[in-house]
């Protein structure tokens, strides 16, 4: 897959995700991106350790999986993040 592609799906990811977690408010399109791409690779490396396909290309799949890793993402960033702040 090009790496427009991988911005593309990343940024779609990232923002499904950003919404699914309530962060679409507070990030911006470039974390999207970077969370979505990031989810991507997360996601797909997930899958292969089930022996399932990770990210095939552009398609709902290859989405889903990408949108499982940037939910993932964003949960242990707001877990660090509560756990910077002392809240436990």
């Amino acid at each position: 897959m090009n790496v427009l592609l991988w911005i593309v799906l990343g940024a779609l990811a990232g923002w499904i995700a950003s919404v699914i977690m309530g962060t679409s408010e507070k990030q911006s399109i470039f974390t999207d991106i970077l969370l979505g791409v990031l989810g991507a690779f997360i996601g797909g490396f997930i899958m292969n350790l089930f022996q399932q396909p990770g990210v095939t290309g552009l398609n709902i799949y290859s989405l889903i999986v990408a949108v499982i890793g940037a939910v993932l993402l964003v949960a242990i960033r707001r877990a660090f993040q509560q756990r910077g702040r002392g809240a436990y």
